[in-house]
């Protein structure tokens, strides 16, 4: 693995924000208890062990977008199929938090290596869905800055659901 200090510019910034952001998600499930990492203790239904699964899941797909292009994304929008959408944010049973953070380990490390040797501006038209504009297509820097985004926004979920566990913070 490449290291962000033998890297410079846009790729060393993209791979230090990914690992930034991907470490303060993991942070929250320092210490955790699988039972612990699977307890929704806010009014959301949302876990951390949850979050981590599927924060995994979507950097994985956004990454064959990338390597595969808009196929690897097709979603068929007449699919009403919320049950799998919702249990990508929940543990399953016999899933453990070792897992799941071991999995988005595997992720991520793809994920690095891509970012270090892809043409940030491979491009492909992004799927057809409700919630993609029409005609539209992501660079693969575009997506990286999405798995940041994402991830980010996971993260602080995960950080209100941990302070309530227990009360510890990521930050502060």
């Amino acid at each position: 693995m490449t290291s962000t200090e033998t890297l410079t510019g846009e790729r060393a910034d993209l791979l230090e924000t990914m690992r930034q952001h991907r470490w303060f998600l993991t942070f929250t499930a320092q210490g955790l208890t699988d039972e612990q990492a699977a307890s929704s203790p806010t009014v959301s239904a949302l876990c951390i062990g949850g979050l981590i699964k599927h924060v995994a899941a979507v950097e994985a797909n956004w990454v064959k977008f990338i390597e595969q292009g808009t196929e690897a994304m097709a979603h068929d929008p007449e699919s009403t199929d919320y049950d799998n959408h919702e249990a990508n944010f929940r543990m399953a049973p016999g899933e453990t938090l070792e897992s799941i953070i071991a999995r988005y380990h595997e992720v991520a490390a793809h994920t690095d290596k891509l970012v270090e040797t892809v043409d940030l501006d491979l491009s492909h038209p992004l799927p057809s869905a409700p919630w993609f504009p029409e005609g539209k297509t992501w660079s693969a820097r575009r997506v990286f800055a999405h798995i940041i985004a994402e991830t980010s926004q996971h993260a602080g979920h995960a950080d209100i659901i941990r302070e309530t566990i227990d009360g510890q913070k990521t930050m502060g």
